[in-house]
C-alpha cells in the first residue's frame, strides 16, 4: 500500500516536516556525491558492533544514521510517508516538541534493532524508525482520518481511501511479523530491512502521543 494523501490538511504550515526532508534530501546528496562513499557511511551510519556505551563519540551515529539512505526508492518512501502524515503530528505535537519526538522516535528505534543485533557489522542507516513515530502519533490522534491509497488489486494499481487506523495497524504488523519472523534467521535483517527499529520508532510515538493527549 503506497498512501498519496490524507483527507485533513493540517491547517498551518509545516515547518519542521519541511525541513527534516530537506536536511534528508541534503544529506543523501553529500552521501551519493562523496569521495567514497562506503568512508561516508561507516563514518555515519549506526555499526551495532562499534557502539560503547562508555563512548559518547560511538553513539553519535543513533541521530545522524537518520539522514542517511540506502538509494532513491529508501529515501523516496520515506519522505513521501512524512511528507503526508507529518504535518499533522506536527501542529498537534507543536513546534518545540515535534523535532524532539521525531529524532527520539529514530533513536530509540536504532536502539531497539542495536538490542536484536549487538554484534553486527552491518551499517543501520534510514529515516524509518523516526519516520515510523510520526506513524505512531497520528495513529493516535487521528485514526478516523481516510488515507487515500494505492492499492494493487489483481494485479492492477487502484486508488482506494481507507481508514488511518487501518493502514497503520497493518503496516504496524507487518513489521512486527516480519521483525520477529528475522529472529530465527543466521542476521537480525531481511534485505537489509531493520524491522525492529521501525517498530520501536512506532512505540516510541505511539507513547509519547498518549502522554500529550
Amino acid at each position: 500500500m503506497i498512501p498519496l494523501r490524507d483527507s485533513h490538511p493540517a491547517g498551518r504550515f509545516p515547518f519542521w516536516t519541511i525541513i527534516i526532508i530537506s536536511l534528508n534530501i541534503f544529506f543523501f546528496y553529500l552521501e551519493i556525491t562523496s569521495v567514497n562513499i562506503e568512508a561516508f557511511i561507516a563514518q555515519f551510519a549506526l555499526i551495532p558492533s562499534l557502539v560503547d556505551f562508555s563512548n559518547l563519540e560511538t553513539l553519535k551515529p543513533f541521530i545522524t544514521s537518520q539522514f542517511l539512505h540506502a538509494g532513491l526508492l529508501h529515501i523516496g518512501s520515506n519522505m513521501l510517508f512524512l511528507w503526508i502524515f507529518g504535518d499533522n503530528v506536527e501542529a498537534r505535537f507543536g513546534f518545540f516538541v515535534f523535532p524532539v519526538i521525531y529524532l527520539l522516535s529514530g533513536a530509540t528505534g536504532g536502539y531497539l534493532q542495536y538490542i536484536m543485533m549487538p554484534e553486527s557489522s552491518i551499517p543501520m542507516l534510514g529515516a524509518s524508525g523516526a519516520v515510523a513515530g510520526v506513524l505512531g502519533a497520528y495513529f493516535v490522534y487521528f485514526p478516523n482520518h481516510n488515507v487515500k491509497t494505492l492499492i494493487p488489486v489483481f494485479g492492477f494499481p487502484t486508488v482506494m481511501e481507507i481508514p488511518a487506523s487501518i493502514m497503520l495497524i497493518y503496516w504496524f504488523f507487518t513489521q512486527l511479523f516480519s521483525g520477529f519472523a528475522s529472529v530465527s534467521t543466521t542476521t537480525a535483517e531481511i534485505g537489509g530491512v531493520a524491522f525492529f527499529a521501525h517498530i520501536g520508532g512506532f512505540a516510541t510515538g505511539w507513547v509519547f502521543a498518549k502522554l500529550f493527549r
